[in-house]
C-alpha cells in the first residue's frame, strides 16, 4: 500500500470564547449552537499569521458526535488576506462526548478530531491555495481547538 503524500502547512490555534456560546436549539440535524472565535494565530513554514475574530457553527448529533462549520479570516505575518473554511467531526464514546458538553477537557484519547479545510486568497503570493487540497487533525484544549493542518498530494 502507498503512503498518501502530505505535507504540513500550518498549525492553527484558536481561542474560543465558551461563556458567550449561542445556543440556536434543536434542529433537525441535532442541537446547533454557534461558538465565538476570539482569535488566534497560525505558524508553519509557509503560512503564518493571525487568525481574525469568526465563527464556529456546530451541531451536536444524537450520537454525540459534535459537527462543526467555520469560516474563519486569516491575516498573514507577510500582509497577504485569506479566508478558511473547514468542516468536520470530533467524536468520542457517548460517554466521553457528554463530559465534553457539560465542560470538562477530554484527553486526547478520548476523541478524534479531523476536518477538511479549503482555503482562498487573491494575493498572487498565495494563489497556490486556491488549489490545495488541505486536512487536519486537532485537539482540544481549554481555550480552544488547535489543528496541524496538512497539504495533501504536495
Amino acid at each position: 500500500m502507498e503512503n498518501l503524500p502530505h505535507r504540513h502547512l500550518t498549525t492553527l490555534t484558536l481561542e474560543v470564547d465558551f461563556p458567550k456560546i449561542v445556543p440556536i436549539g434543536p434542529v433537525p440535524a441535532g442541537l446547533r449552537g454557534i461558538a465565538p472565535v476570539s482569535g488566534g494565530r497560525f505558524e508553519g513554514e509557509r503560512l503564518s499569521g493571525s487568525v481574525r475574530p469568526g465563527h464556529d457553527w456546530f451541531v451536536t448529533r444524537a450520537d454525540g458526535t459534535l459537527v462543526i462549520d467555520v469560516r474563519l479570516t486569516l491575516d498573514t505575518v507577510d500582509g497577504a488576506v485569506l479566508c478558511l473554511a473547514y468542516q468536520g467531526t470530533m467524536r468520542g464514546t457517548a460517554e466521553a462526548m457528554g463530559r465534553f458538553r457539560k465542560g470538562e477537557q477530554l484527553q486526547p484519547h478520548d476523541y478524534q478530531l479531523h476536518i477538511v479545510a479549503k482555503a482562498e486568497c487573491g494575493d498572487p503570493r498565495y494563489a497556490w491555495l486556491n488549489d490545495a487540497i488541505l486536512v487536519g487533525i486537532g485537539e482540544q484544549t481549554a481555550h480552544g481547538p488547535i489543528y496541524r493542518l496538512f497539504e495533501v498530494g504536495a
